[in-house]
Protein backbone atom coordinates (compact mmCIF):
# COMPACT_ATOMS: atom_id res chain seq x y z
CA UNK A 1 0.00 0.00 0.00
CA UNK A 2 1.36 3.36 -1.00
CA UNK A 3 1.31 6.27 1.44
CA UNK A 4 0.76 9.95 0.88
CA UNK A 5 3.90 11.79 -0.09
CA UNK A 6 5.27 14.64 1.97
CA UNK A 7 5.34 16.83 -1.12
CA UNK A 8 1.63 16.21 -1.75
CA UNK A 9 0.72 17.10 1.82
CA UNK A 10 2.89 20.21 1.69
CA UNK A 11 1.28 21.26 -1.62
CA UNK A 12 -2.22 21.01 -0.09
CA UNK A 13 -1.25 22.81 3.13
CA UNK A 14 0.33 25.70 1.23
CA UNK A 15 -2.70 25.76 -1.09
CA UNK A 16 -5.06 26.02 1.88
CA UNK A 17 -3.05 28.92 3.31
CA UNK A 18 -2.89 30.77 -0.01
CA UNK A 19 -6.60 30.24 -0.70
CA UNK A 20 -7.51 31.43 2.78
CA UNK A 21 -5.38 34.57 2.54
CA UNK A 22 -6.95 35.39 -0.83
CA UNK A 23 -10.49 34.97 0.60
CA UNK A 24 -11.53 31.92 -1.42
CA UNK A 25 -13.24 30.41 1.62
CA UNK A 26 -15.53 33.41 2.14
CA UNK A 27 -18.12 32.15 -0.34
CA UNK A 28 -18.26 28.40 0.22
CA UNK A 29 -22.03 28.58 0.73
CA UNK A 30 -22.55 28.00 -2.99
CA UNK A 31 -21.42 25.18 -5.25
CA UNK A 32 -19.47 27.70 -7.33
CA UNK A 33 -17.70 28.96 -4.22
CA UNK A 34 -16.80 25.44 -3.17
CA UNK A 35 -15.43 24.58 -6.62
CA UNK A 36 -13.47 27.85 -6.76
CA UNK A 37 -11.93 27.13 -3.35
CA UNK A 38 -10.96 23.57 -4.33
CA UNK A 39 -9.38 24.71 -7.59
CA UNK A 40 -7.56 27.55 -5.79
CA UNK A 41 -6.06 25.06 -3.33
CA UNK A 42 -4.85 22.82 -6.15
CA UNK A 43 -3.40 25.56 -8.39
CA UNK A 44 -2.14 27.93 -5.69
CA UNK A 45 0.99 29.04 -7.64
CA UNK A 46 -1.32 30.63 -10.22
CA UNK A 47 -3.10 32.51 -7.44
CA UNK A 48 0.22 33.93 -6.29
CA UNK A 49 0.90 35.04 -9.88
CA UNK A 50 -2.34 37.02 -9.91
CA UNK A 51 -4.71 34.66 -11.70
CA UNK A 52 -8.24 35.06 -10.33
CA UNK A 53 -10.36 31.91 -10.30
CA UNK A 54 -14.13 32.12 -10.05
CA UNK A 55 -16.56 29.35 -10.89
CA UNK A 56 -20.08 30.69 -11.46
CA UNK A 57 -22.84 28.09 -11.44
Amino acid sequence: MRGVSLLGVLWIVIGLIVAATHHFFDHVGTIGGILSAIIAVLVWPLILLGVRIAIVV
